[in-house]
């Protein structure tokens, strides 16, 4: 081949790859930018993944109640007011409602969709209470209970954050309603029943975290009946449902302090005040902080703990005590310290009358000898006293001679 002929050539052969270009070249930068996606879902999976901190519950109602913040409320001013912070928060937390996702990374996270489901329970127990409380018209709190009660995976329209939306906006509709001049809620109607079925409620998370764990004899140590427990966990749910406890705690923790303020005076009269302390002592232990990365199912005294058989001994500990108050809130005093009138205050307490019975005696005179006998009795101390203190003199002929003279005649 001569030199003409290998340039010629070589003109070809540019000259047809310049037509045909390869694209080969084009695979680096996507696989860049498939990189950069997974390192931004990562950071954001971590941070939606971290459970908002808790709040302030008089602080919320303030803030919901806006300028009718400083007027004076109605009794179940600050549970209405706990619960529609909690559902809002279902929407504001960072990433907002997760357990309906279908794109990355919502779809590949789990803990944090089950801490929702975990809130989201509670909060629908406590709304089926609130009208049981309530004395006056309900039609806010049902309308929340059923926009509470939809599908929580639903992502079409109406997707689940619209209803969750449409519960806040009711509960706050009912929230300024609740002004001086409503009756409110009733002292201590529909408490016991909620707290029956939130210690119903923390029974069976408290058996379902006790079913991830393999032996028996844990379970036998802390009075579980083996024969009871429903089917064991897989391993890769004993995460979810750990994080579904989590969130129970978080949810009932907020909610039974709304109501402790609502209804203080009736746990003051039952003598229940030092069993709720107890209650959200043993709720706050379930908010500690996990250091381990994963959820671990160890055994014993083992190398790595078992984090679902402590998170049973909480729940089951806070389900004995939300049904042992329950039943003391069962059966309220028949006389509630009721808000006086502003006359009643005013007015003057009168002691109560008491009839008294008089019965007909006869007067009976002592007789004379029984009124003298106490002086002569007196007569007599006084003597002995002062012969006592004199001094006694010799017994002889001149203590006879002298008594005959003083003798009378």
């Amino acid at each position: 081949m001569g030199w003409k002929s290998w340039r010629a050539a070589r003109r070809r052969r540019r000259e047809e790859t310049l037509e045909r270009p390869q694209y080969g070249w084009l695979w680096k930068p996507l696989l860049g930018l498939l990189a950069l996606y997974l390192l931004v879902c990562l950071a954001l999976g971590i941070w939606w993944s971290q459970p908002p901190a808790p709040f302030d519950v008089e602080q919320a109602t303030l803030e919901r109640r806006g300028e009718a913040a400083y007027a004076p409320a109605a009794r179940g001013t600050v549970s209405v007011a706990t619960l529609a912070t909690t559902v809002e928060t279902l929407l504001e937390k960072p990433g907002g409602y997760l357990r309906n996702d279908i794109a990355p990374p919502g779809v590949w996270l789990d803990n944090m969709p089950n801490w929702e489901l975990g809130v989201l329970q509670q909060s629908r127990d406590l709304a089926r209470a609130l009208p049981q409380m309530a004395t006056g018209d309900t039609g806010h709190l049902e309308e929340a209970l059923e926009a509470l009660l939809g599908d929580d995976r639903d992502w079409f329209y109406p997707s689940t954050e619209h209803r969750l939306e449409q519960a806040v906006e009711a509960l706050d509709r009912q929230l300024g309603e609740l002004g001086a001049e409503d009756p409110g809620f009733a002292p201590g109607e529909g408490v016991a029943a909620w707290l029956a079925a939130t210690a119903a409620r923390l029974d069976e998370l408290s058996r379902r975290l006790a079913a991830s764990v393999g032996s028996h004899e844990a379970l036998t140590e802390l009075a579980v009946d083996t024969e009871t427990l429903p089917p064991r966990t897989p391993w890769y749910r004993v995460d979810d449902i750990f994080f579904e406890a989590r969130g129970t705690g978080w949810a009932l923790a907020q909610l039974l302090e709304g109501v402790q303020r609502d209804q203080a005076d009736v746990l003051a009269a039952a003598g229940a005040e030092a069993e709720w302390e107890r209650l959200l002592a043993e709720l706050a232990m379930t908010q500690r902080r996990l250091w381990s990365p994963v959820v671990l199912n160890g055994s014993g005294f083992g190398v790595f703990a078992n984090h679902s058989l402590v998170m049973a001994l909480h729940m089951t500990r806070a389900r004995d005590l939300a049904a042992a108050l329950a039943e003391r809130l069962a059966e309220p005093p028949q006389a509630l310290a009721a808000p006086p009138a502003e006359d009643a205050v005013e007015a003057p307490v009168e002691p109560p009358v008491v009839e008294v019975e008089h019965h007909e005696e006869v007067a009976v005179e002592p007789p004379p000898e029984a009124l003298a006998a106490p002086e002569e009795d007196v007569a007599e101390e006084d003597v002995a006293e002062e012969e006592e203190a004199s001094p006694v003199p010799d017994e002889g002929p001149g203590l006879e001679a002298s008594e005959q003279a003083d003798a009378p005649e």
